[in-house]
Protein backbone atom coordinates (compact mmCIF):
# COMPACT_ATOMS: atom_id res chain seq x y z
CA UNK A 1 0.00 0.00 0.00
CA UNK A 2 2.90 2.50 0.65
CA UNK A 3 4.41 1.48 -1.95
CA UNK A 4 1.30 2.11 -4.43
CA UNK A 5 0.95 5.28 -2.51
CA UNK A 6 4.41 6.99 -3.07
CA UNK A 7 3.87 5.98 -7.06
CA UNK A 8 0.33 7.90 -7.28
CA UNK A 9 2.12 10.85 -5.07
CA UNK A 10 5.12 10.65 -7.70
CA UNK A 11 2.86 10.68 -11.13
CA UNK A 12 1.19 13.56 -9.75
CA UNK A 13 3.68 15.55 -9.10
CA UNK A 14 2.81 18.15 -11.86
CA UNK A 15 -0.31 18.64 -10.33
CA UNK A 16 -1.14 22.26 -10.18
CA UNK A 17 -4.10 21.68 -8.23
CA UNK A 18 -2.72 19.25 -6.02
CA UNK A 19 0.21 21.96 -5.63
CA UNK A 20 -1.66 24.23 -4.20
CA UNK A 21 -4.01 21.87 -1.82
CA UNK A 22 -0.19 20.82 -0.56
CA UNK A 23 0.80 24.71 -0.20
CA UNK A 24 -2.38 25.37 1.37
CA UNK A 25 -1.74 22.81 3.99
CA UNK A 26 1.49 23.46 4.87
CA UNK A 27 0.74 27.19 5.61
CA UNK A 28 -2.29 26.02 7.49
CA UNK A 29 0.06 24.00 9.73
CA UNK A 30 2.60 27.09 9.88
CA UNK A 31 -0.16 29.27 11.06
CA UNK A 32 -0.76 27.17 14.10
CA UNK A 33 3.02 27.07 14.70
CA UNK A 34 3.46 30.66 14.55
CA UNK A 35 0.53 30.94 17.51
CA UNK A 36 2.05 28.38 19.27
CA UNK A 37 5.50 29.92 19.46
CA UNK A 38 3.86 33.44 20.38
CA UNK A 39 2.07 31.91 23.42
CA UNK A 40 5.03 29.78 24.58
CA UNK A 41 8.32 31.87 23.84
CA UNK A 42 6.76 35.32 23.09
CA UNK A 43 8.51 35.66 19.78
CA UNK A 44 6.20 36.64 16.88
CA UNK A 45 7.50 35.33 13.80
CA UNK A 46 6.26 35.57 9.89
CA UNK A 47 4.40 32.21 8.30
CA UNK A 48 5.78 33.72 4.90
CA UNK A 49 9.49 32.58 6.01
CA UNK A 50 10.92 29.38 5.41
CA UNK A 51 10.69 27.24 8.58
CA UNK A 52 13.99 25.47 9.48
CA UNK A 53 13.71 23.20 12.52
CA UNK A 54 16.05 20.93 14.20
CA UNK A 55 14.30 18.73 17.40
CA UNK A 56 16.82 15.80 18.74
CA UNK A 57 18.40 15.09 21.89
CA UNK A 58 20.91 18.14 22.77
CA UNK A 59 24.25 16.30 21.96
CA UNK A 60 27.51 17.13 20.80
CA UNK A 61 27.35 14.51 18.03
CA UNK A 62 23.68 15.62 16.77
CA UNK A 63 25.45 18.99 16.25
CA UNK A 64 23.15 21.35 17.14
CA UNK A 65 26.40 23.47 17.37
CA UNK A 66 27.11 23.55 14.06
CA UNK A 67 23.60 24.63 13.26
CA UNK A 68 23.50 27.95 15.38
CA UNK A 69 26.76 28.87 14.78
CA UNK A 70 25.28 28.94 10.90
CA UNK A 71 22.92 30.86 11.93
CA UNK A 72 25.65 33.28 13.67
CA UNK A 73 27.11 33.09 10.25
CA UNK A 74 24.34 34.18 8.44
CA UNK A 75 23.14 36.68 10.98
CA UNK A 76 26.52 38.51 10.52
CA UNK A 77 26.71 38.72 6.81
CA UNK A 78 23.35 40.33 7.24
CA UNK A 79 24.23 43.12 9.16
CA UNK A 80 26.97 43.75 6.50
CA UNK A 81 25.34 45.13 3.72
CA UNK A 82 22.39 47.24 3.33
CA UNK A 83 18.67 46.45 3.60
CA UNK A 84 18.20 46.25 0.25
CA UNK A 85 21.01 44.21 -0.57
CA UNK A 86 20.23 42.01 2.34
CA UNK A 87 16.22 41.47 1.11
CA UNK A 88 17.77 40.57 -2.27
CA UNK A 89 20.23 38.14 -0.88
CA UNK A 90 18.56 36.52 2.08
CA UNK A 91 15.36 34.16 2.18
CA UNK A 92 13.87 34.86 5.76
CA UNK A 93 13.61 32.12 7.83
CA UNK A 94 12.38 30.90 11.69
CA UNK A 95 15.59 28.50 12.65
CA UNK A 96 13.44 26.55 15.05
CA UNK A 97 15.40 23.81 17.94
CA UNK A 98 13.49 21.50 20.18
CA UNK A 99 15.31 18.99 22.65
CA UNK A 100 16.38 18.14 26.08
CA UNK A 101 19.82 17.55 27.02
CA UNK A 102 20.63 15.61 30.46
CA UNK A 103 20.95 16.93 34.07
CA UNK A 104 24.89 16.49 34.53
CA UNK A 105 26.23 17.19 30.58
CA UNK A 106 27.19 21.00 31.13
CA UNK A 107 28.18 21.29 27.30
CA UNK A 108 24.69 20.38 25.94
CA UNK A 109 23.41 23.08 28.42
CA UNK A 110 25.61 25.69 26.98
CA UNK A 111 24.41 24.62 23.70
CA UNK A 112 21.03 25.84 24.46
CA UNK A 113 22.23 28.68 26.83
CA UNK A 114 23.83 29.89 23.33
CA UNK A 115 20.95 29.03 20.91
CA UNK A 116 18.57 31.16 23.51
CA UNK A 117 21.36 34.21 23.52
CA UNK A 118 21.40 33.93 19.70
CA UNK A 119 17.95 34.52 19.67
CA UNK A 120 17.41 37.13 22.43
CA UNK A 121 19.70 39.04 20.26
CA UNK A 122 18.43 38.49 16.39
CA UNK A 123 15.02 38.52 17.17
CA UNK A 124 15.22 42.30 18.54
CA UNK A 125 17.12 43.27 15.89
CA UNK A 126 15.05 45.93 14.00
CA UNK A 127 17.47 46.00 11.35
CA UNK A 128 16.58 42.29 10.35
CA UNK A 129 13.06 42.21 11.22
CA UNK A 130 11.34 39.02 9.84
CA UNK A 131 14.64 38.16 7.46
CA UNK A 132 16.02 35.99 10.50
CA UNK A 133 14.50 34.40 13.77
CA UNK A 134 15.60 31.91 16.14
CA UNK A 135 13.08 30.48 18.40
CA UNK A 136 14.44 27.26 21.16
CA UNK A 137 10.84 25.81 22.01
CA UNK A 138 10.82 25.14 25.87
CA UNK A 139 9.88 21.53 26.67
CA UNK A 140 9.96 19.47 23.48
CA UNK A 141 7.86 16.55 23.64
CA UNK A 142 5.62 14.54 21.00
CA UNK A 143 2.35 16.99 21.48
CA UNK A 144 5.08 20.10 20.40
CA UNK A 145 6.56 17.35 17.73
CA UNK A 146 2.95 17.16 16.37
CA UNK A 147 2.54 21.18 15.80
CA UNK A 148 6.33 21.21 14.23
CA UNK A 149 6.74 18.39 12.05
CA UNK A 150 3.92 19.13 10.05
CA UNK A 151 5.00 22.96 9.52
CA UNK A 152 7.98 22.27 8.58
CA UNK A 153 9.91 23.08 5.37
CA UNK A 154 13.23 22.64 6.07
CA UNK A 155 14.86 19.94 8.92
CA UNK A 156 18.45 19.46 9.76
CA UNK A 157 19.61 16.14 10.70
CA UNK A 158 23.03 16.63 10.34
CA UNK A 159 25.15 14.25 12.72
CA UNK A 160 28.54 13.48 12.45
CA UNK A 161 28.61 10.86 9.65
CA UNK A 162 29.10 7.29 11.39
CA UNK A 163 27.53 8.15 14.78
CA UNK A 164 23.88 8.37 14.45
CA UNK A 165 22.66 4.81 14.76
CA UNK A 166 19.68 5.28 12.88
CA UNK A 167 17.61 8.31 13.70
CA UNK A 168 13.77 8.06 12.23
CA UNK A 169 12.47 11.38 13.28
CA UNK A 170 13.50 12.35 9.69
CA UNK A 171 11.18 10.25 8.13
CA UNK A 172 8.43 11.64 10.08
CA UNK A 173 9.54 14.75 8.27
CA UNK A 174 9.97 13.80 4.46
CA UNK A 175 6.43 12.08 4.78
CA UNK A 176 4.66 15.94 5.92
CA UNK A 177 6.22 17.35 3.05
CA UNK A 178 9.87 18.40 4.23
CA UNK A 179 12.96 18.70 2.30
CA UNK A 180 16.07 17.61 4.97
CA UNK A 181 19.63 18.65 4.80
CA UNK A 182 21.97 16.39 6.64
CA UNK A 183 24.88 14.23 6.74
CA UNK A 184 25.43 10.85 4.66
CA UNK A 185 24.47 9.08 8.11
CA UNK A 186 21.58 7.06 10.00
CA UNK A 187 18.23 6.75 8.15
CA UNK A 188 19.46 9.70 5.76
CA UNK A 189 21.50 7.37 3.65
CA UNK A 190 17.58 5.38 3.09
CA UNK A 191 15.73 8.81 2.63
CA UNK A 192 17.88 10.28 0.03
CA UNK A 193 17.73 7.00 -2.14
CA UNK A 194 14.33 7.28 -2.40
CA UNK A 195 13.44 11.14 -2.89
CA UNK A 196 16.56 11.29 -4.90
CA UNK A 197 19.67 13.13 -4.86
CA UNK A 198 18.07 15.92 -6.10
CA UNK A 199 15.52 16.40 -3.37
CA UNK A 200 18.20 16.31 0.00
CA UNK A 201 20.65 18.61 0.71
CA UNK A 202 23.90 16.62 1.24
CA UNK A 203 26.85 17.82 3.02
CA UNK A 204 29.95 16.74 5.11
CA UNK A 205 32.40 14.27 5.52
CA UNK A 206 31.78 10.20 5.03
CA UNK A 207 31.88 8.14 7.69
CA UNK A 208 34.77 6.45 6.29
CA UNK A 209 36.71 9.44 6.29
CA UNK A 210 36.27 10.49 9.93
CA UNK A 211 38.66 8.49 12.21
CA UNK A 212 41.64 9.97 9.27
CA UNK A 213 40.25 13.36 9.91
CA UNK A 214 40.59 13.12 13.71
CA UNK A 215 43.92 11.71 13.32
CA UNK A 216 45.05 14.23 10.65
CA UNK A 217 43.63 16.61 13.61
CA UNK A 218 45.85 15.18 16.66
CA UNK A 219 48.88 15.99 14.23
CA UNK A 220 47.71 19.44 13.87
CA UNK A 221 46.96 19.88 10.24
CA UNK A 222 44.18 20.14 9.89
CA UNK A 223 43.47 23.72 8.75
CA UNK A 224 40.20 25.83 9.66
CA UNK A 225 38.42 27.48 7.20
CA UNK A 226 38.65 31.59 7.21
CA UNK A 227 34.85 31.60 7.60
CA UNK A 228 34.91 28.97 10.80
CA UNK A 229 37.55 31.68 12.26
CA UNK A 230 35.35 34.68 11.46
CA UNK A 231 32.24 33.34 13.55
CA UNK A 232 34.18 31.98 16.44
CA UNK A 233 35.85 35.25 17.03
CA UNK A 234 32.36 36.87 16.43
CA UNK A 235 30.60 35.22 19.13
CA UNK A 236 33.61 35.81 21.54
CA UNK A 237 32.98 39.81 20.61
CA UNK A 238 30.06 39.71 22.98
CA UNK A 239 27.76 40.36 20.51
CA UNK A 240 24.86 37.50 22.33
CA UNK A 241 25.59 39.12 25.63
CA UNK A 242 27.92 38.72 28.73
CA UNK A 243 27.79 35.22 28.84
CA UNK A 244 31.72 33.73 28.31
CA UNK A 245 31.90 31.24 25.41
CA UNK A 246 35.42 30.59 25.67
CA UNK A 247 34.32 26.91 26.82
CA UNK A 248 31.93 26.48 24.10
CA UNK A 249 33.83 27.84 21.25
CA UNK A 250 37.32 26.47 23.05
CA UNK A 251 35.86 23.26 22.10
CA UNK A 252 36.01 23.59 18.99
CA UNK A 253 40.09 24.38 18.68
CA UNK A 254 43.04 22.87 19.64
CA UNK A 255 44.45 18.94 18.48
CA UNK A 256 43.62 16.99 21.51
CA UNK A 257 42.47 16.69 24.86
CA UNK A 258 39.31 16.29 26.49
CA UNK A 259 36.38 18.38 25.88
CA UNK A 260 39.16 20.19 22.54
CA UNK A 261 40.20 19.20 18.73
CA UNK A 262 36.88 19.35 18.00
CA UNK A 263 35.77 15.45 17.86
CA UNK A 264 32.38 16.54 16.05
CA UNK A 265 34.62 17.85 13.04
CA UNK A 266 32.12 21.07 13.53
CA UNK A 267 35.06 22.83 12.08
CA UNK A 268 35.43 20.69 9.13
CA UNK A 269 32.11 20.53 8.42
CA UNK A 270 31.52 24.31 8.79
CA UNK A 271 32.34 25.63 4.99
CA UNK A 272 30.51 23.04 3.37
CA UNK A 273 27.56 23.15 5.78
CA UNK A 274 26.82 26.70 4.64
CA UNK A 275 27.53 26.49 0.97
CA UNK A 276 24.76 23.87 1.42
CA UNK A 277 22.50 26.45 3.23
CA UNK A 278 22.86 28.71 -0.13
CA UNK A 279 21.50 26.07 -2.49
CA UNK A 280 18.95 25.74 -0.04
CA UNK A 281 17.90 29.78 -0.40
CA UNK A 282 18.10 28.91 -4.01
CA UNK A 283 15.92 26.08 -4.13
CA UNK A 284 13.35 28.11 -1.68
CA UNK A 285 13.05 30.82 -4.00
CA UNK A 286 12.17 28.14 -6.80
CA UNK A 287 8.45 27.14 -5.74
CA UNK A 288 7.41 26.74 -8.93
CA UNK A 289 10.21 23.90 -9.43
CA UNK A 290 9.02 20.33 -9.87
CA UNK A 291 10.19 17.06 -10.31
CA UNK A 292 10.60 15.12 -13.37
CA UNK A 293 8.61 11.79 -13.23
CA UNK A 294 10.73 9.00 -14.10
CA UNK A 295 10.27 6.53 -17.06
CA UNK A 296 10.09 3.72 -14.20
CA UNK A 297 7.48 5.63 -12.77
CA UNK A 298 5.42 5.98 -16.11
CA UNK A 299 6.00 2.58 -16.87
Amino acid sequence: MVGASYIRLALSTNNEDLQDEWKAAKRSNKIKLVSFLKEKTGYSVSPDAMFDIQVKRIHEYKRQLLNILGVVYRYKKMKEISAVERKAKFVPRVCIFGGKAFATYVQAKRIVKFITDVGAKINHDSDIGDLLKVVFVPDYNVSVAELLIPASELSQHISTAGMEASGTSNMKFAMNGCILIGTLDGANVEIREEVGEDNFFLFGAKAPEIVGLRQERAEGKFVPDARFEEVKEFVRSGVFGPYNYDALMGSLEGNEGYGRADYFLVGKDFPDYIECQEKVDDAYRDQKNTVETTDELKD
